[in-house]
């Protein structure tokens, strides 16, 4: 597959994005670097290989659940700038 500009703008467009001439020419050539990149991967004999369905061979590997101490209400508020005795306090953002 040959990039063009045309292919570049068309891109760029899609991606809202703006680049200068000099840009779009470097741009380009990285795409059509990995556009050879991935048309060599499909050299490969892959007719043995099985789809890769995990990465490792660990599947739903969760921690333990388990209750672990925490701080306290009173620790965790001292020091706010400001706060209750239950709950920080912050300064009103929506006005009516």
């Amino acid at each position: 597959m040959e990039v063009n500009e045309a292919l570049v703008q068309q891109l760029a467009d899609l991606a809202r994005l703006e680049f200068s001439d000099a840009e779009k020419t470097e741009i380009r050539g990285d795409l059509q670097r990995m556009i050879t990149f991935v048309e060599k991967l499909n050299e490969l004999d892959t007719t043995d290989v099985k789809p890769l369905l995990h990465l490792t061979e660990d599947y739903n590997v969760f921690r333990e659940d388990a209750v672990k101490p925490s701080i306290t209400r009173e620790e965790g508020l001292q020091n706010a700038p400001a706060a209750t005795s239950e709950y920080f306090k912050v300064p009103k953002i929506i006005k009516k």
